[in-house]
């Protein structure tokens, strides 16, 4: 049982011994609970001895390439480890008027990077944060919420849940907070309970690097996030939410997953997707 479940539909051979958690038979059996924190896309939280499935095949090694596409939109520059954005300024830890108290947020699906963001690092990755779309609120532990009644804030929502739920300091809160009640969260709760997320890694680094809005209704989004591991491989997550208790909550799967039965995409470049991130 993992967050992110590594089944796919591919039948071709992979080496078991590959650098890439997104390769390897290990992914597949036992991807993402709280265990080993990893980043994004790959693993966001592995549980060691997580359950089996011996009847999942590992993905083909695919080639992968750097994606081309150029930012539609810029939000802001590049920003690497230790060194904090210096614009856009960053909005206020809580705000009265922007995020889910947005009382007229724009409705449009972006089809292009959201303006006037600021990422911040939450550990060592880098988390979107904007006026008018969220997150407008933080706690005292710094679990972030708020996000806006818009697709722009479902997009928000679910790069910010990812980042925070790998946080060993946030993991448990990000699950009772921020993860829609059911039988996923309580598989994933008991899992993180089990074995806390240590807080060293020795996966690639990862960033966010693009979004696509699969599907949108009032009460429920499905959204894309793509995430670039190390310097070339693209892989992509998606993620559903759900509008409820005025917020935008994740989903998890029955089996305690993100993704259920849908199989991970490695991606051959930005296509399709809006171009966003920090790093």
């Amino acid at each position: 049982m993992a967050l992110f479940s590594g089944r796919d539909s591919s039948d071709g051979d992979a080496d078991a011994e590959s650098s890439s958690p997104w390769e390897s038979p290990g992914f597949v059996a036992s991807a993402i609970i709280v265990g080993a924190v990893v980043v994004c896309a790959i693993v966001w939280l592995v549980v060691s001895g997580g359950g089996d499935d011996s009847g999942a095949q590992p993905s083909a090694s695919p080639s992968l390439v750097e994606p081309t596409e150029q930012p539609t939109e810029p939000t802001e520059p590049p920003a690497t480890p230790g060194q904090p954005t210096a614009k856009p300024t960053p909005p206020p830890l809580n705000s009265g008027t922007g995020g889910c108290k947005n009382k007229n947020p724009d409705q449009r699906v972006p089809r292009v990077a959201p303006p006037a963001v600021s990422w911040q690092f939450e550990t060592d990755m880098l988390v979107p944060l904007q006026a008018a779309g969220g997150p407008a609120s933080t706690d005292a532990n710094g679990l972030r919420h708020c996000f806006a009644h818009s697709p722009t804030g479902a997009v928000l929502a679910a790069m910010v849940t990812l980042g925070q739920i790998r946080n060993p300091d946030l993991t448990e809160a990000v699950l009772q907070e921020r993860i829609v009640p059911g039988p996923g969260r309580t598989r994933a709760l008991t899992a993180a309970r089990t074995s806390p997320t240590p807080r060293n890694s020795e996966a690639e680094t990862a960033q966010f690097v693009g979004f696509k809005v699969v599907d949108y209704l009032p009460n429920r989004a499905i959204v894309s996030i793509a995430v670039q591991i190390g310097n070339t491989k693209v892989a992509a997550l998606p993620v559903t939410l759900m509008w409820t208790d005025g917020d935008w909550r994740v989903v998890l799967q029955a089996d305690g997953s993100f993704n259920g039965e849908v199989a991970p995409d490695v991606l051959q470049s930005l296509e399709g997707y809006v171009r966003f991130g920090g790093a």
